[in-house]
């Protein structure tokens, strides 16, 4: 309605319309894809490719030469990015539904991880990140790693840092553990998404304290979950 009266809108929608059409009208292969889970995953590939390929580009431009309503522009620019990304992080989903998971433990997921080193434990952390779609993750742990273990970016590009304890599991993690970690991300790292991932249970000091600073807590039972193929709610 913004752009009813003008000729790039109309151009615009006649494009769309007909990518539209070709998605809908492409043949599908039904010997490889049989199943309802592989169907929309299809139809969600087309979807993200319209709306990254032609979309988004559409608002780019029509911001760069629109006055009166850049700012609503700019509003429906950003609403059709996070449906991009919900798409795909549904499609990743997806994608880790049907394939063979040869990487989800199936027994002994935590006895696997006690008897990890410190360094593997690390790696097995990035591995679990990747897996549920952050990227750009690294391990920094060591000298001079500054606090975090791991730094990357969630799916949607929020920084990420973690701290990884492979701790026995009649140990704790206390506040003072805690208070030290928070420092690390939130003062020198700026981060938006902060997991202290750990083998073992937190203090109720440590608890409250990371409640307080948005610090999420990943503690044993938890950390078997995600290792078990279960995602991150913060990471979504």
């Amino acid at each position: 309605m913004l752009l009813r009266d003008s000729e790039v809108a109309r151009q615009v929608r006649v494009y769309l319309l007909d990518m539209e059409y070709l998605a809908r009208t492409q043949p599908v292969d039904n010997s490889v894809h049989t199943d309802t889970v592989s169907l929309d995953d299809r139809i969600d590939q087309r979807i993200t490719h319209i709306l990254g390929k032609t979309v988004v580009p559409m608002f780019n431009a029509l911001i760069e030469t629109s006055g009166e309503h850049r700012k609503e522009l700019i509003a429906l620019r950003a609403g059709v990015q996070r449906i991009e990304r919900r798409l795909h992080q549904h499609h990743t989903r997806l994608q880790r539904l049907e394939g063979v998971r040869d990487d989800r433990p199936t027994v002994g997921v935590m006895a696997a991880m006690d008897a990890m080193n410190g360094r593997t434990f690390e790696h097995h952390i990035a591995k679990l990140l990747r897996r549920d779609g952050c990227t750009n993750v690294t391990v920094q742990g060591g000298h001079g790693d500054r606090g975090i273990d791991v730094s990357g970016l969630t799916a949607d590009g929020r920084r990420l840092v973690v701290q990884c304890k492979r701790f026995a599991p009649y140990l704790n993690i206390t506040s003072p553990d805690m208070q030290k970690f928070v420092g690390a991300a939130k003062v020198l790292h700026s981060a938006e998404v902060a997991l202290f991932v750990a083998t073992c249970p937190f203090t109720a000091e440590a608890l409250s304290i990371a409640a307080e600073t948005g610090i999420t807590v990943v503690h044993r039972g938890l950390l078997e979950q995600w290792s078990a193929g279960e995602p991150l709610e913060v990471l979504e």
